[in-house]
């Protein structure tokens, strides 16, 4: 069965984004830059929330001649990922993503019955955290950013239910940047 993943980068006291809703201090270097590369082979499909995904649009548009080669090959490998887009106000998506027509549960219960290889990867933390409500995050990984933002919309939901989680990885950028990686003990 396909494991469904939250990963995301957060300031060191847990937020994606800060109070003001800027997020320039998760900008990866090129070390990290290239983690996400590595990272992003091994997911079969994206759950996004609107927020995350109109910023991933980015990408889809970006000019080829201005991107670098690390760059390039990141929107060879995001661009024809297959996506499911979750919002009450888009109507219509681009390139290789779709509306989602269900929950978060249900997209995911679709997923896991679909053939296919790859993570189900899920960014946004409002979309995570109904995806743990439900108990259906099977790891959490966490890119940990050297800086204290004080407020702003945290990685982990803040009414989540309890999830007991067992160590897999860890890895420290020269940067000072942490990846956290745990899968939930079931």
């Amino acid at each position: 069965m396909r494991s469904v993943t939250y990963s995301m980068g957060c300031s060191l006291d847990g937020y994606i984004v800060g109070p003001d809703g800027g997020f320039d201090w998760s900008a990866p270097d090129k070390d990290v830059f290239r983690f996400w590369i590595d990272e992003i082979r091994q997911v079969g499909v994206h759950l996004l929330g609107r927020r995350l995904y109109e910023t991933m649009l980015y990408w889809e548009t970006a000019d080829r001649d201005s991107l670098d080669d690390a760059e390039l090959e990141w929107v060879a490998l995001w661009n024809p990922l297959p996506k499911v887009v979750f919002s009450t106000t888009l109507t219509s998506v681009q390139g290789h993503a779709r509306l989602a027509t269900g929950s978060v549960a249900e997209e995911i219960e679709r997923l896991r019955a679909e053939p296919g290889d790859g993570d189900i990867a899920i960014g946004g933390a409002t979309l995570a955290a109904e995806a743990a409500a439900a108990g259906l995050i099977d790891e959490y990984q966490v890119v940990v950013h050297p800086v204290l933002v004080g407020g702003g919309t945290p990685y982990f939901p803040r009414e989540e239910r309890r999830a007991d989680l067992e160590h897999v990885e860890t890895r420290t950028f020269p940067s000072g940047i942490v990846y956290l990686r745990y899968r939930v003990k079931r």
